[in-house]
């Protein structure tokens, strides 16, 4: 009977096992107690805006039964105690791989250039979208462990594999069994631009992921609307059969969001795109996409600035996102951009909540924060109503902690998830010190003990002092407790005495016996009155929202910048009334050079030309002994491009898109400024026969990169002949793709144009059936070879050899277009009379050879030999280094070949502006044409001639003396801000060593890519 009061109280207290029914028969003996418990006591965050204090939560085995004051408590509920602690709802994470294995890159078996997976499936092994994570989920217990001491509860799971990733399913962390876990085996279903573990080589850049993807995208429009289908595709049956789930984008940078964001515009797509974290960068446009984010919270290391050498490579990219990153999120919620919140990426998931403090201290809402780790995930998957917070008919899922969720002193003691306890970490003792009623509730018969007592306890928390007094009588007592248990004993009148029960909130009660083993009952309260402790609740809970809302006040730290990088600026320039005075004007017109010539620009536009009185301009520029021309266009660029230049894979990819990939943060936007350039085609690299259309932008430093397009220029596409396509300068390893030899590329452009034609016979003769064929099968690749068959859309062509040169023109004329331009063309002075006849333009280097076999018959007088025959004859550059002096490049024609300065002038202005059929709008100094000028110092032709300032569309792009205001303004900020990492350094925080890290710069050959932008 001695130990009857311990068994008890342990049965009471400790019970907390729940068994649910099992389909598998257990080799055991059953126990079906219900797992129900009360929590009493806490505060309560019913949802992330709406709490209660002193709150009861009832629990019936994974659900939770109600939640509220002052709740009767039924029996047979395991009352637990928690008064001054504070629940939360537990954490959904939208973005993981958990009980996922990682996938591992298989070998071909076969050709690289084909697809390695055998079946009844697509054209391309990265798309996986036949993938089910619930097929292949298993619980990871060391997973679900760091995932439930972060304060997860529930994660979406999805391979992590392929542009196309198949199905996510929604599992909880508990150690139940899987098929428990499992809440929702359909969840979502997931894509990404980056190919994963496939072996076949396509896709080989970001471009190429970009196209496949649009082109599957298009397929499944195609499988879904043929009732008869002619072919099984799983794939594509796939991505039909899951058409309702919510879709989720992986990306890991801004720029990609918006790539991702435009591919969902243009197929009727709604992604949750999950970001990169550095979205506050191009926040305008993010809004303006209309998307939903799931965003990590990784925050870059600092640098260590000890050393000046090594503190030099930290580029000013990298010390202002290490400064601003922790504003991302309050950005997104200060432009209402909804946002989730995600530990992927975190090297220790225990920094999720130090690293949301940082947010909040830089503005973000604490119940925003909240929202985005518990009721925004939970709306998007449709499942608010089961989970994301606390209320009756939920899962039971919630964390306990000591403080408030954010608060710097918060520590989590518990996850509960389907209603099972987990201890994160042992809570510390309560505090009990006080001053108490002790009432004994015994039988009159047995009457030993008075029937009332006061209780004082005090001392230390692990070595309390207790007293018992009535009237006059008192006695010492010894306590053992715990958080929800209390044993004391004492001797009262020579009789040993023990008191055995529960603390509930402020109200401890039990059982007790004497030494003759009877049994009674006993309660003891706290005297508030009294209360030994430094604070109350209510108080307590007071001082924390009034810290949170000090906390919470955002001091910017220094204004965006946009592009955000070296040489950005604070605010977008706008075009002016400009009046331009008493320069020399290079019209590139009839006119010639203009000398002491005013010129007028207005909204963008050329107004007018020659002695300009009697207006008032916003800005009027002395231009005496200065020079005026157009703004220079480089018809063949590789800058401003991200994730590859080249598709190197197929020979014929013309379904790739360059204007999938403009870089509008590329430095050589700049500096070409800088160099008197306002428009470039922005061109693939010479990998294959038929790379990628182009892109012709104009150099809108600061602008998006859609906005850079140019909306007047007509569809290009580059091509190329020699070396390269047939890999012959490749390496031994590179003999499988056709062609092989220069006879191969001649029939790889027959057999591409006539299965074009081909194409279109089929898409005719749908569209002429009765009934019509309401979804013909589209081919990306097809359609844009029958642009340029149909002669809306137009080449570039690289190329060196007079023979290929003539070959491809013969092509081109066997299918009834012309070849619009020839570029790098060294061998063009050779084959110059067939050009003009065939109606071909060249845009050529100045004076390059000798740097590979196929250049070795180059002279510097190929350009004023083509200019002379009558070919329209462009300079252009092909390298972003180059591009800035492309006016020295023009000098050239003169010193070689005796070109007059006009014509020479004209190489790099009107001609490339011709070959792109952009002459009408650009290229000259002409009333209504666009204000794309430069002001230079001295004749641009000479190699002491500066820019002083680059007008694109009548807005001052680049300016000399603003130039080095921007330079000082970088210094003084790269001083500031390594003073910040310094103290940082000095306060504890880890720092890296500086590296250098030099932005990606593109060629026409080049097969690498940024891996930045799949990493």
């Amino acid at each position: 009977m001695a130990n009857k009061l311990l068994i008890f109280s342990i049965i009471q207290v400790f019970s907390h096992i729940l068994l649910c029914q099992n389909t598998i028969p257990a080799n055991s003996i059953s126990d079906d107690r219900p797992a129900k418990y009360a929590l009493v006591g806490a505060t309560v965050y019913i949802d992330y805006q709406n709490y209660m204090t002193d709150a009861t939560i009832l629990i019936n085995k994974s659900k939770i039964e109600a939640v509220g004051k002052n709740l009767p408590i039924p029996n047979q509920y395991t009352i637990i105690s928690i008064a001054r602690l504070f629940i939360y709802p537990s954490f959904i994470d939208l973005h993981s791989s958990y009980g996922l294995e990682t996938a591992k890159t298989i070998p071909p078996t076969s050709s690289p250039y084909a697809p390695n997976t055998k079946g009844a499936y697509g054209a391309n092994d990265a798309i996986k979208s036949y993938q089910n994570a619930y097929a292949n989920y298993k619980n990871d217990a060391s997973a679900a462990e760091t995932y439930r001491a972060s304060g997860f509860g529930i994660v979406l799971t999805h391979h992590h594999d392929g542009i196309a990733r198949g199905t996510g399913a929604l599992a909880a962390l508990s150690e139940k069994k899987e098929n428990e876990n499992l809440l929702i085996e359909k969840a979502s279903k997931h894509f990404s631009f980056d190919k994963g573990t496939s072996a076949q080589y396509y896709p080989g850049s970001l471009m190429g992921s970009i196209a496949l993807l649009r082109q599957t995208l298009s397929d499944v429009l195609w499988y879904e609307n043929n009732t008869s289908k002619p072919q099984k595709i799983i794939p594509l049956q796939a991505l039909t059969d899951t058409k309702n789930l919510t879709s989720f984008f992986e990306t890991n940078d801004k720029s990609n969001v918006l790539r991702a964001a435009k591919i969902a515009k243009e197929w009727n797509y709604k992604f949750i795109i999950k970001g990169g974290g550095n979205e506050y960068q191009k926040i305008n446009e993010i809004k303006q996409a209309g998307i939903s984010l799931i965003e990590p919270v990784v925050f870059p290391q600092g640098f260590d600035t000890d050393d000046p050498i090594d503190a030099s490579l930290i580029t000013y990219y990298q010390l202002k996102h290490w400064e601003q990153a922790p504003f991302n999120l309050y950005y997104l919620w200060k432009e209402n951009i909804p946002f989730a919140i995600t530990s992927h990426g975190l090297k220790d998931k225990n920094q999720l909540l130090p690293n949301l403090r940082k947010c909040i201290k830089a503005g973000l809402p604490a119940a925003e924060a909240l929202k985005a780790l518990t009721y925004t995930p939970a709306a998007w998957l449709n499942v608010q109503n089961m989970a994301g917070a606390i209320k009756p008919g939920y899962l039971a899922n919630f964390i306990v902690c000591s403080d408030s969720l954010f608060s710097p002193d918060n520590k989590i003691y518990e996850n509960w998830v389907l209603g099972e306890k987990y201890t994160v970490q042992a809570m510390p003792l309560k505090d009990i010190r006080g001053n108490y009623q002790l009432n004994i509730i015994i039988d009159t018969t047995a009457n030993i003990l008075p029937t009332a007592f006061n209780l004082n306890i005090k001392g230390k928390i692990n070595a309390l002092e207790l007293e018992l007094q009535n009237d006059t009588a008192k006695a010492k007592a010894t306590c053992t407790y715990g958080n929800d248990f209390v044993q004391i004993q004492f001797t009262w009148k020579n009789q040993p005495i023990k008191l055995s029960g529960w603390i509930t909130n402020n109200t401890w009660s039990g059982l007790g016996e004497d030494e003759k083993n009877n049994m009674f009952k006993w309660q003891a309260t706290l005297d508030m009155a009294f209360k030994n402790v430094e604070i109350t609740d209510s108080a307590r809970l007071a001082n924390i929202k009034t810290k949170q809302k000090e906390d919470s006040i955002y001091k910017v730290v220094t204004p965006l910048i946009y592009p955000f990088m070296s040489y950005g600026t604070r605010a977008l320039p706008k075009p002016r009334k400009v009046l331009f005075k008493n320069a020399t004007v290079w019209t590139n017109e009839n006119e010639g050079n203009l000398k002491n010539t005013d010129v007028l620009v207005e909204n963008g536009k050329i107004i007018t030309i020659g002695k300009i009185t009697g207006i008032k301009p916003d800005t009027t520029i002395d231009c005496t002994g200065k020079h005026l021309t157009a703004g220079i266009i480089d018809e063949h660029s590789h800058i401003a491009i991200r994730g590859g230049v080249n598709e190197c894979t197929n020979s014929i990819t013309a379904e790739v898109r360059v204007g999938d990939v403009i870089n509008n943060e590329d430095v050589n936007i700049y500096r070409n400024l800088a160099g008197g350039v306002t428009m470039a085609q922005l061109l693939h690299g010479s990998c294959n026969a038929a790379g990628g259309q182009s892109a012709v932008i104009k150099l809108r430093w600061g602008q998006s990169a859609e906005n850079m397009k140019y909306d007047k220029a007509s569809p290009f596409i580059k091509f190329a002949l020699g070396e390269n396509v047939k890999q012959s300068n490749w390496g031994d390893s590179y003999t499988e793709r056709y062609p092989q030899t220069r006879m191969g590329v001649e029939q790889i452009y027959i057999d591409a144009f006539t299965r074009a034609l081909e194409y279109e016979k089929m898409m005719k003769n749908a569209a002429s059936a009765k009934p019509p064929v309401a979804f013909p099968r589209r081919d990306l690749q097809m359609e844009t070879l029958l642009e340029i068959i149909n002669k809306t859309r137009f080449i570039t062509c690289h190329s060196y050899v007079q023979s290929e040169i003539v070959m491809l023109m013969r092509v081109a004329e066997q299918f009834g277009f012309k070849v619009n331009t020839f570029t790098h063309i060294l061998e063009g002075y050779k084959v110059a009379d067939k050009m003009k006849a065939h109606g071909a333009g060249a845009s050529t280097f100045a004076d390059w050879w000798a740097y590979k076999n196929e250049v070795k018959d180059a002279i510097p007088y190929n350009a004023a030999i083509l200019h002379k025959v009558g070919v329209v004859t462009a300079i252009n550059s092909d390298d972003a280094e180059m591009s800035r002096r492309l006016n020295q490049e023009a000098a050239k024609a003169v010193k070689y070949g005796g070109v007059s300065e006009l014509e020479a002038w004209k190489m790099v202005t009107l001609n490339p502006a011709k070959l792109l059929h952009l002459d009408t709008y650009t290229g000259s100094i002409k009333p209504g044409k666009d204000a794309d000028i430069v002001l230079w110092d001295n004749n641009p032709l000479s190699i002491y001639a500066k820019v002083l300032q680059t007008y694109v569309d009548g807005v001052l792009m680049y300016d000399v003396n603003d130039d080095k205001l921007r330079q000082k303004i970088m210094q003084d900020d790269r001083i500031a801000i390594m003073k910040k990492m310094k103290k940082s350094k000095k306060d504890g925080e880890s720092v890296q060593k500086p590296a250098y890290s030099p932005q990606k710069t593109y060629h026409c050959e080049d097969k690498e890519i940024d891996y930045l932008y799949y990493e």
